[in-house]
């Protein structure tokens, strides 16, 4: 199929500008450089070691230092071991088999430790991870071949475009009380659909409450295990635990990145633990280890018998680990069977452990920010699939300019979107925004069909507030500057401090006034650029008013914050220049989910000569001043 064709050939391109681009960062920095980009543990101690399936080595390391420093190691990921010795003799490749705090388990491509371990400093670096391209790639191939297929082929198909989907005409509706009328209708959907349902979840509209609730009737209804699945692994994790909530039975694969103790015992490891079978295997890893370091006490220099006898040894461990994969094999399978729900990453729905695993429905959330090559993975595995999501916020992370021009970045759930309006709902009541704020977002993304629930709707942040303010810095002489390849515009980020230190100084008074004080709001400030970000960061810690809040206050780009939510939202816009260059502001997606992130009060600042130019800016202003929400910066010079 020229479908699949096409999207194989952008992956590639995808692949090989990912890759030169991890060598290009890993090749030109010292391990501390690549220990500040999250790639590298260094140094870390061995804390232990055991034979894993397959005559791996399951080695146990903690890093020492530097322990609060944000890394990109997770499980699944392809990493290496090496001394400093000599990083690029001493060495040995693995998979990071768990990760937690400041731990993990890297499974190695060897069955002893080798003796440069012993000695020097030891470190771990990430390496390309070949493997989620490979999967995808592998993926898209297969789904080829079965949409080729007219008797199995159905739902390929349909996901393509060249058949249209088909809904259970005699199907009851059923009623969730807690759920209101587009929630319903979503769930009604779901159960009706033969092959294919989109859950379209503007901000704040309960997406995750009406997916658990249709996954809850799923399970009763087909009594089969159902696979959710999403591109990130912290939507895995609030799915998993909402389910879990309901009283369904989860069994999250892969490790989770919130580690709480509920999210920890829904892993497959931590219910494997917990299983009877399991003694057996401690008791018979623990006799291979024996007759490991029985050989082990064979030094380099010893005769034929000592030779013979040391092989002897090491082929009983081996044995008896053959035997450990396949009481671990019947353990996996029999926690399976009994799981209601199974919850991975995109690429996690395809471990070894549920590999070969079939399921009547998958649902992936969050399917606008999954990279289409990664859905065929678990859709695949499927026989109707529910996506849910939002296109109209950010799509996908990618490398290649080229790849995402030639149509990578566009994703399934866009597509289906497209193709098959039979089989979307909309979720039209948000739990989020005080209506005004919402107000834009509805009118340009959403045919104007949000509506603001009841106890959201009017709320403020404290009496007589405005929920909306966009402030015009035009004429203030606030000009951006360039940083490398980033904007800033450090007159910009002083005067939003000057201006939040006001707002403080006026919830701080209206509180005082109330019987019963409320808590003081949360609130983010957030810009498109992030040199912005930095200084914003840096100007933070000098506003004299804001020192008592600084924990209250988070500063970060905005990609950071899709699917998060604030009291108060303040948005530097950073773009001021006499040519009327916006950039990359002209993706209105992206401010699209920056000015939906506020609760109470959202407040954007910047220069409206310069934003004017693209109608999206110049229309929100007109929205702005039609709700007396426009005020220039020139009101605030005495501040």
């Amino acid at each position: 199929m020229d479908y699949f064709k096409k999207l194989l050939d952008l992956l590639k391109t995808e692949r090989e500008e990912d890759k030169q681009s991890y060598q290009r960062l890993i090749e030109m920095s010292s391990v501390s450089e690549r220990r500040a980009n999250g790639l590298s543990w260094y140094p870390i101690a061995i804390r232990g070691s055991e034979m894993s399936r397959g005559d791996y080595l399951a080695v146990e390391v903690e890093r020492t230092t530097h322990q609060d420093v944000p890394h990109q190691l997770r499980f699944g990921m392809p990493a290496v071991l090496f001394s400093n010795h000599d990083p690029k003799k001493d060495r040995v490749e693995g998979i990071i088999s768990h990760q937690s705090g400041n731990r993990l388990k890297l499974t190695l491509r060897t069955d002893e430790l080798p003796e440069w371990s012993r000695d020097g400093k030891l470190g771990i670096d990430l390496l390309f991870d070949d493997n989620s391209y490979d999967e995808m790639q592998l993926a898209l191939k297969a789904a080829a071949a079965l949409g080729a297929s007219d008797k199995d082929g159905r739902l390929v198909q349909i996901l393509t475009g060249e058949k249209e989907p088909s809904f259970d005409p005699n199907l009851y509706p059923i009623n969730i009380p807690k759920l209101n009328p587009s929630q319903q209708e979503a769930v009604n959907k779901i159960l009706a659909a033969q092959e294919l349902a989109v859950v379209h979840g503007p901000p704040g509209t309960g997406k995750t409450t009406t997916l658990v609730q249709a996954i809850k009737v799923l399970v009763k209804n087909d009594g089969k295990p159902i696979l959710v699945v999403a591109p990130s692994n912290t939507a895995v994790d609030l799915l998993s635990e909402k389910l879990s909530e309901e009283g369904l039975n989860v069994v999250r694969v892969g490790n989770p990145v919130r580690v709480s103790e509920r999210l920890t015992s829904l892993t497959l490891d931590s219910k494997m633990a917990g299983h009877q079978g399991m003694k057996d295997v401690k008791a018979l890893k623990k006799q291979a280890n024996e007759y490991k370091n029985m050989a082990h006490k064979y030094k380099r220099h010893f005769g034929k018998a000592e030779r013979d006898q040391r092989k002897a040894l090491f082929d009983e461990a081996h044995r008896i680990m053959k035997e450990v994969g396949n009481v671990e094999q019947y353990v996996i399978d029999d926690v399976l069977a009994k799981a209601q729900v199974i919850t991975a990453t995109l690429v996690g729905s395809n471990h070894f452990t549920v590999r070969n695993m079939k399921y009547q429905t998958v649902v992936i959330d969050e399917a606008g920010q999954a990279l289409e090559p990664a859905c065929w993975i678990p859709i695949l595995k499927a026989q109707k699939v529910v996506l849910a999501g939002d296109h109209l916020q950010l799509s996908p992370t990618i490398k290649s300019a080229e790849a995402a021009k030639n149509g990578l970045s566009t994703t399934l759930l866009e597509k289906c979107v497209a193709l098959h309006p039979a089989s979307v709902t909309l979720l039209e009541e948000q739990y989020r925004m005080n209506e005004v704020i919402m107000g834009y977002s509805s009118k340009v993304f959403y045919q104007d069909k949000l509506k603001a629930h009841v106890s959201v709707a009017h709320r403020l942040l404290f009496k007589g507030d405005s929920p909306l303010a966009f402030i015009d810095t035009a004429g203030c002489g606030f000009d951006e500057k360039l940083e490398g390849t980033s904007s800033t515009n450090p007159e910009e980020a002083a005067f939003l401090f000057k201006h939040l230190s006001q707002l403080v100084s006026e919830f701080e008074q209206a509180n005082a006034l109330l019987k019963e004080p409320v808590d003081f709001p949360t609130i983010a400030v957030i810009s498109p650029y992030k040199e912005q970000i930095n200084i914003l960061k840096e100007q933070l810690p000098h506003s004299p008013d804001l020192k008592p809040y600084l924990d209250k206050i988070s500063v970060n780009t905005i990609d950071s914050f899709q699917g998060q939510e604030r009291d108060v939202v303040y948005i530097s816009m950073t773009r001021s220049n006499a040519e009327g260059q916006i950039g990359f502001l002209s993706d209105i997606r992206r401010m699209n989910v920056a000015m939906t992130r506020a609760r109470k009060k959202l407040v954007v600042i910047g220069d409206s000569a310069t934003l004017s130019q693209l109608p999206f800016y110049a229309d929100f202003i007109a929205y702005a001043e039609a709700h007396n929400a426009y005020q220039s910066a020139w009101e605030f010079s005495d501040m």
